[in-house]
């Protein structure tokens, strides 16, 4: 598969569509989901023009690698929602059988309250 330039996650990274930032660095991007899952839902993304996680481990660098998953704690830290304040879940989906919507590598973070089972029938 292809990189699509035009997904909402290129868009809100040039620019064209607005976002709630929460946190933005030289290699991600954090920002409030616009339909949120749970009482907190943050979303966070690579800069690169990665298509899903496999993608992102094959052709990113380390370091883009190593400061996307310290992002993810930092922006736990900063919603305090950390482990040391109860918790959260981060999530990404996978292509189609994993159920992702957006081919641009994102993980969502819910926390703010008991985010329930992993998966529910």
């Amino acid at each position: 598969m292809k990189y699509d330039n035009d997904n909402i996650f290129a868009k809100i990274l040039k620019g064209e569509i607005p976002c709630k930032k929460i946190f933005e660095n030289e290699f991600v991007l954090s920002f409030y989901d616009i339909n949120p899952q749970k009482k907190i839902h943050a979303l966070i993304i690579p800069k690169g023009s990665y298509i899903d996680l496999d993608d992102f481990i094959k052709n990113a660098k380390e370091k883009e690698i190593l400061e996307f998953f310290k992002a993810i704690s930092h922006v736990a830290k900063l919603l305090k929602i950390s482990n040391i304040e109860g918790g959260y879940r981060t999530l990404s989906n996978i292509a189609k059988n994993g159920g992702q919507e957006v081919p641009h590598l994102h993980f969502h973070l819910f926390g703010g309250e008991n985010v329930g089972k992993m998966v529910s029938n």
